[in-house]
């Protein structure tokens, strides 16, 4: 061991990269700006990526203004931000896509800089030339670039004149609806509609037949109106069987252009990424350098500063790659970039924004097998290092994955959800100490780089001073010796200091981290995205990163609204995506193994009986946990104790009996959902024995210790498990959800029906399924009715459309479940309706059976 430090705290003669100060703002000596160093940003955003911004600027020690609607105003982001002015109602159109109030906002706090994010106003030309007309420094790309690869169809002719491949389609001015179906029929079905603005999946249609193009092409344009503000259309062929592989780049204001590798997101659902991953599996280095220099072209030919990723369409059957499109922004999935690179992208966003060159040069950044030949350079000391770790067995960057945590409905199609987080409790971030580490910040220190962005999150500030002193000294080594190669060793203690007290920081180097602009208690309101977070995992390879995410997964809770949590498990632990065959058609393709078929007996009965097993856990965590606190309410006379044995629920003798009932949220199939009858009886040695109904087949003896905060240690049939519950109330309904190894269950119990044996006789079944006369249709998701396409009263055949709700930003056709006569059709455009909510009823006739002409 001793031997490994000095080797690590040896320093040898190597090149010396030149680096800057994390506390210097402002252009480096020998640049020409004369820009002033940004003291206060203000984030034109909300959720998650307004409080990802802002933690890098309290870092940097940048005070930051947030903007917020009513229905934002108790939220994540207003509360971390320094200063925060309300801009409006809640519909983006009024609020956060309301540029003017934005900037206005800017200018009377003081903000002398915007940053965009994501979404919203992030790709708007115009709003980043409002920015700038103000006198004030936009965080991002120009707005002429904005402009250029804004808009989708201006940017494939761009691309095309660059020689970059293209997709053949239609990217013309022309937005006749049957000028545009001519032009659909030229191309050749399938097509892809797709709005030449924004991003998200929204407003994408893949239209299979030329009957189908209308009403799709209307829709698209619709949902591009409501979330961009533009309802213009692109066309394209629509490739097969593609991945959705990007990359991302970076330049600055003095022409240099550099990429930080690919991401691929081809794993989708409603064309919205949900598991993104870098570097992309099953790609060779030769295809990984053609598609980086593609994308560096690309944003030299607009003159390109700052963040931006270009999206390639790359063709599973002949390997060949597309230009798609250019996000002139921070991508959502940035940080699984930042974690293979050690970068934090937004510092270097607002440094570029303020005048300074990029960090690195693209030789800087290498990958894989590269960072070998590099990391002996950028290391000084790896001798003994990397004689102890074998070549074949490393890969110097690692892995990362990112997984959306939405807010949304699976079984209906992946709908977004609305409702409170009555429970949130993220996986807590996590760190490693390695040799792997430890190499891996050695080389981003060494190179000049900023600090890694793992080291943001936890907001690590006494560390920063030790770094800059270490930096001051190799600017004072470069100065003395007027050259980028020095010879001489040199004579302070400092960088052997900043040596040791990186092996330290290897151990806080963070592995998992959660991005997310909410909390317990929140709302997932039905204006804005349903996103609630993206837990991002690292390892040293893809296997290891995927066994990380399946672990952290599972331990994420969320109660309150249906999530994608499950889903994402599921697809995790998929063969064909751990051996990274990955297409954006993966779900499509893998929906048998992807989906529980809920007339699958076999499946149900095995789901039915985790669900009994699960009620008899909770069963004895509530009895413990009311018994604990019963007993310690009491602890000051113990003679008090026995009164909650002579009272219901418990009675006077040795064994204590109660009974309790649930019903299983079935998440497969409400409708099957059954009662759940539980006998209780408590010993004086602390165990309960449960069982389900009188003639219950399996008695279980339970054990259970509560650890407080409703996590439980439980012993049971011979096992010893953790426990975790979440218990709320809706009305008169307690809600419990239970997490249990790789289970979450969710029960209801209706409030006051827990009930001594005496009243068992007269216990009637508390849960009734709701019924609704049949043909009814209910609202499928809380949302806006945005248009109705019949008239009550009118006939209609099955699966003609009714109406369309919007939610989220995004459009649900409603469609008629059988044919007859529409009645009791009472909504019109632009009310709002709840989730399960009556739309209208379609009553079948008898001319349906054939009495019709």
């Amino acid at each position: 061991m001793m031997l490994l430090l000095s080797s690590i705290l040896r320093r040898k003669p190597a090149v010396l990269l030149q680096v800057r100060l994390l506390s210097s703002y402002g252009p480096p000596p020998g640049t020409t700006s004369q820009q002033q160093r940004i003291e206060k940003i203000l984030v034109a955003n909300r959720g998650e990526i307004a409080c990802r911004i802002m933690r890098t600027a309290k870092r940097l020690g940048i005070r930051t203004v947030a903007v917020y609607s009513d229905a934002d105003k108790d939220s994540f982001h207003v509360k971390s931000a320094d200063e925060a002015v309300h801009i409006g109602p809640p519909p983006a159109r009024l609020s956060y896509l309301n540029g003017s109030s934005i900037v206005e906002a800017a200018v009377r706090t003081g903000a002398q800089a915007v940053h965009p994010g994501y979404g919203f106003l992030s790709e708007s030309s115009e709003f980043a030339q409002l920015v700038e007309d103000r006198g004030l420094t936009f965080i991002g790309p120009p707005a002429s670039a904005i402009r250029d690869m804004g808009d989708k169809s201006a940017s494939k002719r761009i691309m095309g004149a660059a020689g970059v491949p293209l997709v053949p389609g239609y990217h013309g001015s022309e937005q006749d609806v049957e000028i545009m179906r001519l032009e659909a029929d030229k191309i050749g079905y399938p097509i892809l509609i797709k709005p030449t603005h924004g991003g998200g999946g929204k407003g994408m249609r893949i239209v299979q037949s030329p009957n189908e193009f209308v009403d799709s092409f209307l829709g698209a344009q619709r949902e591009a109106a409501a979330s961009f503000g533009i309802n213009t259309i692109l066309l394209e062929k629509y490739i097969t069987q593609p991945r959705h592989i990007e990359v991302q780049i970076f330049g600055d204001k003095f022409g240099n252009v550099l990429h930080l590798y690919e991401r691929d997101c081809s794993v989708q659902r409603r064309h919205q990424k949900i598991i993104e991953e870098a570097p992309a599996p099953c790609v060779t280095d030769e295809f990984r350098t053609h598609l980086g220099q593609a994308a560096v072209s690309a944003a030299k030919a607009v003159g390109y500063h700052n963040a931006g990723t270009v999206e390639f369409i790359v063709d599973t059957k002949t390997g060949h790659f597309y230009f798609m499109e250019m996000n002139t922004r921070l991508q959502v999935e940035h940080p699984v970039t930042e974690m293979i690179v050690g970068q934090d992208l937004v510092e270097w966003q607002i440094r570029v924004a303020n005048g300074e060159p990029l960090p690195i040069s693209q030789g800087q950044v290498p990958l894989s097998g590269q960072a070998f030949t590099h990391g002996i350079e950028l290391c000084h000391s790896c001798d003994v290092l990397f004689e102890f770790i074998s070549k074949e067995n490393i890969n110097y960057f690692g892995h990362a994955f990112e997984a959306r945590i939405y807010a949304e409905n699976v079984l209906k199609g992946f709908l977004p959800a609305t409702g409170v987080l009555h429970h949130y409790q993220p996986v807590p971030p996590s760190s490693t100490g390695n040799l792997f580490m430890l190499i891996h910040l050695r080389r981003i220190l060494y190179s000049g780089c900023f600090l890694p962005a793992m080291l943001a999150t936890l907001q690590f500030d006494i560390f920063y001073p030790i770094l800059q002193l270490e930096r001051v000294e190799r600017n004072r080594i470069i100065s003395t010796s007027h050259s980028h190669l020095s010879t001489s060793k040199p004579v302070s203690f400092i960088p052997l200091f900043a040596s040791l007290f990186l092996l330290v920081l290897s151990f806080f180097y963070l592995t998992v981290r959660v991005e997310t602009g909410v909390e317990q208690g929140d709302v997932v309101s039905m204006h804005y995205d349903p996103m609630i977070a993206k837990l991002v995992v690292w390892g040293e390879n893809r296997a290891a990163a995927l066994v990380k995410l399946k672990d952290c997964l599972l331990k994420f809770q969320v109660a309150g609204v249906p999530t994608n949590i499950n889903f994402l498990q599921n697809l995790a632990n998929h063969k064909a995506f751990e051996e990274g065959n990955v297409e954006t058609h993966f779900i499509e393709h893998h929906k048998d193994d992807l989906f529980v078929d809920p007339n699958n007996k076999v499946i149900y009965e095995d789901a039915f009986s985790a669900a009994r097993l699960g009620a008899k856990l909770v069963a004895a965590c509530l009895c413990e946990k009311e018994r604990s606190a019963m007993k310690e309410s009491h602890s000051g006379d113990p003679s008090l104790l026995p009164i909650w044995y002579t009272h219901p629920p418990f009675r006077v003798n040795h064994h204590a009996q109660r009974t309790m009932e649930f019903e299983w949220e079935n998440e497969y199939e409400s409708s099957s959902s059954k009662p759940l009858m539980l006998s209780i009886t408590y010993h004086p040695d602390g165990n309960y024995f449960i069982q389900i109904g009188e003639n219950g087949a399996h008695i279980l003896e339970v054990k259970a210790s509560n650890l407080g905060n409703d996590n439980f240690i439980v012993e049971a049939d011979g096992l010893t498990m953790n426990i975790s519950l979440a218990v709320y109330t809706k009305g008169q309904i307690k809600h419990i959800h239970i997490w249990h190894g790789p289970h979450h269950l969710h029960f209801r119990q209706k409030l006051g029906l827990d009930l001594s044996d005496e009243d068992e006789t007269q216990h009637k079944t508390s849960f009734e399924t709701t019924s609704h006369p049949p043909g009814t249709v209910v609202a499928p998701m809380a949302g806006l009715v945005v248009k109705v396409l019949v008239e009550d009263g009118a006939k209609v055949e099955a699966g003609q459309p009714v109406l369309v709700l919007e939610a989220m930003k995004m459009e649900h056709v409603v469609k008629a479940t059988s044919g007859g006569v529409v009645e009791g059709l009472k909504v019109g455009a632009g009310q709002q309706v709840s989730d399960g909510s009556v739309l209208f009823r379609v009553k079948v006739s008898h001319f349906e059976f054939g009495f019709w002409n």
